[in-house]
């Protein structure tokens, strides 16, 4: 497996109601067609990309019969409320509750769900 290649993404692991995310490169250039200094667009609070890994979204606790207390308990007793994020979609997210870092020599965000603003779903584009 070559180190950058897109394999190497699935051995990460997001934890709870995490997002992996990929940003998006802006223009250099701004409207007026101004170019704008290195660094500019990182600066900005709202930042956009695609989901690349989802959490597996807010635990809860398991719940219990009193009788089932007893009893030797098995497997998993977490349970997760699902993340309304899916891997594809476009997140316009607060830049600020962004943790950035790089993997492969590759930029990236890992976001929580609370600071996704939006988000757009194709259903035709896979990454």
């Amino acid at each position: 497996m070559k180190p950058n290649s897109p394999d190497t993404l699935q051995r990460i692991l997001v934890v709870g109601d995490r997002l992996l995310i990929k940003p998006l490169t802006l223009s250099q250039k701004s409207k007026g067609g101004l170019f704008l200094p290195p660094g500019y667009n990182e600066k900005e609070e709202i930042q956009s990309g695609y989901v690349l890994k989802t959490g597996p979204g807010y635990p809860i606790p398991a719940t219990y019969e009193e009788d089932d207390l007893w009893k030797q308990q098995s497997g998993e007793n977490t349970r997760y409320i699902p993340l309304q994020a899916k891997v594809g979609d476009l997140a316009i997210y607060l830049q600020k509750g962004a943790i950035e870092i790089v993997y492969n020599d590759e930029k990236y965000f890992i976001v929580p769900q609370h600071s996704v603003l939006l988000l757009e779903r194709n259903e035709d584009i896979v990454i």
